[in-house]
């Protein structure tokens, strides 16, 4: 189901539009648009000043403002694994590689612009810039490795194929290991820039940028959350199950 969260009229200031919808920062930062505290002027000025069509801009906002959101009770268990990992994927792990630059350079922007007054929001750079660098090898890794071999077994059981037991025995991957990776550093990491930003609550007052900053940080660890529980919840355990049940 799609949703529009705000109207954007001709009249609609760019700083407010970005305090409402974070992701309108996106379409102003590509036409160069100021939107954070010189970021008071109504879009139809912004549009003569920036020479572009109002309807256009419109268009894209509205676009970038677009959700998604699923019926909550989806029953995840019940999906084919093919699908799972399908799902995984084309939602969770795209959205990791299209939006952890962007945020690791929004949080950069104002931590750096705003050491003095937020010197915490030096070290959630830090820890969001760790947890850049290990999330990205490890969807790689179960993208070419762990998925292939959680469909390839699945197949083979459920094709009761007579090599099935030999896939697990020569194939066998580490699912207990990746688990632990996922608890152990990726949501402790997360569990660190939590408590650093109070559960990403917006101080009083807070610029556009340092409200954006987090809205990024609150959206990217809400995806992290789900993208780890249909692993660690579901599918994983699926394919360990598989694995026992092949090697009896």
């Amino acid at each position: 189901m799609l949703l529009h969260k705000i109207a954007i009229e001709r009249n609609s200031f760019v700083n407010d539009l970005v305090r409402k919808h974070h992701h309108t920062a996106d379409v102003f930062r590509k036409h160069g648009i100021e939107y954070c505290c010189g970021g008071k002027w109504p879009l139809e000025t912004v549009c003569l000043t920036k020479g572009i069509a109002f309807d256009q801009l419109k268009k894209e906002l509205e676009d970038a403002c677009r959700v998604t959101q699923l019926p909550p009770m989806v029953a995840f268990d019940t999906w084919s694994i093919d699908f799972l990992t399908s799902y995984i994927i084309n939602i969770h792990h795209e959205y990791m590689k299209k939006t952890l630059a962007d945020t690791a350079e929004i949080v950069k922007h104002f931590a750096d612009g705003h050491e003095k007054k937020y010197p915490y929001m030096q070290e959630v750079l830090t820890l969001f810039q760790q947890l850049q660098k290990e999330i990205l090898p490890h969807i790689k890794y179960e993208e070419e490795t762990i998925f292939p071999y959680i469909c390839q077994i699945a197949h083979a059981y459920e094709n009761k194929d007579t090599y099935a037991k030999l896939l697990v025995k020569t194939l066998r991957k580490p699912l207990d290991a990746i688990m632990k990776h996922e608890d152990d550093l990726l949501m402790a990491l997360v569990l660190k820039i939590r408590l650093l930003t109070n559960g990403y609550t917006v101080p009083e007052n807070a610029c556009v940028s340092h409200a954006l900053a987090l809205s990024r940080l609150k959206e990217l660890d809400n995806d992290l959350i789900q993208h780890i529980y249909l692993e660690k919840e579901i599918l994983f355990p699926r394919a360990l199950a598989i694995e026992s049940e092949l090697l009896k």
